[in-house]
């Protein structure tokens, strides 16, 4: 079984889904996980009630969302991989830091205790800048992979950087081997 975790980045939210339907389609058994405000927070990108019935429809279980709920991964509930997509800047500062005051992030540390593989799909406007320092912390831990990743809008977002979801599939295949797939810094515009 893999975790799949989605944290708040609204407008990254529907290619997340896509990628969490590629993997069920290729046969995964999936525990989804969601940040409490990923859960509850309606946005102009969707309502939360949509994306949580697609999630919950997706992986055909409850999605955890809280941070007693995600405490068992790790010790009792124990996964192959988890993959947190998108992982925000917020999110990816807190796992660099030991930081739990998430569903996502207590799955994250609940997870990475058995030295299983913990993807990340970052999408986030400061990576080139106030999180290129946890950027750096996530690619030298063990068993830590990033999804590959580029700058979405060099011109009006010089510092922003994210995931390309649908290369989620190739990026966990190649962790549970323990290999980072590469490229890691793509070209996108």
């Amino acid at each position: 079984m893999i975790g799949y975790a989605l944290c708040g980045s609204f407008c990254t939210l529907e290619r997340s889904l896509s990628a969490l339907e590629g993997l069920k389609n290729a046969g995964y058994d999936i525990l989804p996980v969601m940040s409490e405000i990923c859960y509850s927070t309606d946005t102009r990108f969707g309502k939360a009630e949509d994306f949580r019935k697609r999630t919950e429809h997706i992986c055909q279980r409850e999605i955890i969302h809280t941070i007693p709920g995600a405490e068992p991964i790790g010790p009792k509930i124990k996964l192959d991989a988890l993959i947190i997509a998108p992982c925000t800047g917020n999110t990816l500062a807190k796992i660099a830091y030991g930081i739990t005051d998430s569903a996502v992030t207590m799955a994250a540390k609940a997870h990475v205790r058995n030295r299983k593989p913990l993807i990340i799909a970052l999408a986030t406007n400061d990576a080139l800048c106030a999180n290129l320092k946890n950027i750096g912390h996530a690619l030298e831990r063990k068993n830590v992979y990033l999804v590959p990743f580029g700058q979405d809008d060099f011109e009006k977002k010089p510092c922003s950087m994210i995931a390309d979801f649908s290369r989620i599939g190739d990026t966990l295949t190649e962790a549970l081997m323990g290999r980072q797939l590469q490229p890691l810094i793509i070209p996108q515009g």
